[in-house]
């Protein structure tokens, strides 16, 4: 191979990883909108408790789906070292086991070994996220200086990992409270599983360099 194709082949392996983190970002920035109002166009009356009871309405579907999309993506993952690769595989095998281990029905009580399997491996992707975030996303080259436009990315990384933080916490306030009427009312552990998953893809996103590329 001459010095040309292999620019071009590396060139490819390029666009390929942006492309990868993009749609790692879209499916994360899209998918509370995408199940909140899909569901209220076939006929529901409102928002669900939260983003995991999506999987006992019509858009069960498009909810187990974008896991599963999400958890290949990760796994396919590369990234520039181990802990890159270690974490998009726990990542991914996280995004895959909450879809097919669904939460509990409203009818049925919550502490079923697939309700418990659910909120763990869900919990364990919220933080492997959070890990991508604060931890990965931000690596610099030591040999190069970061750009302008990369320690801007640095700050919205840095935003995202603790919005994520927050909102792993927030879940765990809502289910404490799950017993009185703030709860069914208000759906906050909707309103923090979103805000987690759309902080998420704007990580990803900006990874990506569809948000705050270098010029």
């Amino acid at each position: 191979m001459d010095q040309h194709q292999q620019l071009e082949a590396n060139n490819y392996l390029v666009i390929s990883y942006l492309s990868l983190r993009k749609a790692i970002g879209f499916i994360g920035l899209l998918l509370p909108i995408v199940l909140a109002l899909g569901n209220i166009l076939l006929g529901s009356a409102g928002l669900e408790t939260s983003i995991s009871a999506y999987y006992y309405t019509n858009m069960g579907n498009v909810f187990v789906g974008s896991l599963c999309a999400i958890g290949t993506f990760l796994m396919s993952y590369r990234g520039f070292d181990l802990k890159d690769q270690v974490a998009g595989k726990l990542g991914g095998l996280f995004a895959i086991t909450v879809a097919l281990f669904p939460t509990s029905p409203k009818d049925v009580p919550s502490a079923t070994w697939t309700s418990i399997t659910h909120f763990t491996a869900a919990t364990l992707l919220f933080l492997t996220l959070a890990y991508f975030s604060l931890c990965l996303f931000r690596k610099t080259d030591p040999a190069k200086p970061p750009t302008p436009q990369k320690r801007k990315r640095n700050k919205v990384y840095a935003a995202c990992g603790y919005l994520i933080l927050a909102s792993i916490a927030g879940v765990g306030i809502s289910f404490a409270l799950r017993k009185s009427p703030f709860f069914d009312l208000y759906k906050p552990v909707f309103w923090f599983e979103s805000l987690a998953v759309v902080t998420f893809g704007v990580s990803w996103l900006t990874k990506g360099e569809a948000i705050l590329k270098d010029e």
